[in-house]
């Protein structure tokens, strides 16, 4: 099956698709057109599908530092393993990098210090979230895929364009029927 078109020429569909990922990854749960959202379906569980298949690919390394009293200090750190480290640069050219905003209340060194480690925070929050996430639960239902669901609204008022919301499958919601 070809891709939708949504009367835009490539690049700008890609951007769309793009721009409405990243809003997915980000809030959880975003408003648009059915058939922009059946792309974005499409798009983000192949991110989040390669996300979950090698988050837990990490390597310990010893480094050697020095204290501020001149002393040499081995330190071990945790990096990316080779398999993570290449998908976690397809998620930084397939998405949008969005950056993290003050919330209501918080003062702006508490903003800082939150925020001080995270260079790329939407990259962070799929393998720190949703990749351990949907690991445990593709572990517990014995399926992949499936993360998320798309419900229609209707039709939209001004040009009674076909409305969905999209959004990620969380199975600790209440089910109803």
């Amino acid at each position: 099956m070809a891709n939708r078109k949504l009367g835009r020429t490539a690049t700008q569909r890609m951007a769309i698709i793009k721009n409405l990922a990243s809003e997915l990854f980000w809030y959880g749960r975003i408003e648009t057109t059915l058939d922009r959202a059946k792309e974005t379906q499409k798009y983000a569980e192949k991110l989040l599908t390669a996300a979950i298949n090698s988050y837990e690919d990490v390597v310990k390394v010893k480094k050697t530092v020095k204290t501020e009293d001149g002393k040499k200090v081995e330190v071990e750190f945790i990096n990316d393993g080779t398999k993570k480290l290449a998908i976690r640069r397809k998620l930084m050219g397939s998405l949008v990098d969005l950056k993290d905003i003050k919330q209501d209340g918080e003062k702006k060194s508490d903003f800082n210090e939150r925020t001080k480690d995270a260079k790329h925070p939407l990259i962070e929050k799929i393998f720190r979230e949703y990749a351990p996430y949907y690991a445990k639960r593709a572990e517990k239902l014995g399926q992949r895929g499936g993360y998320t669901r798309i419900l229609k609204l209707g039709q939209r008022r001004g040009d009674a364009a076909e409305t969905a919301i999209i959004e990620f499958v969380k199975d600790d919601e209440k089910k109803t029927k």
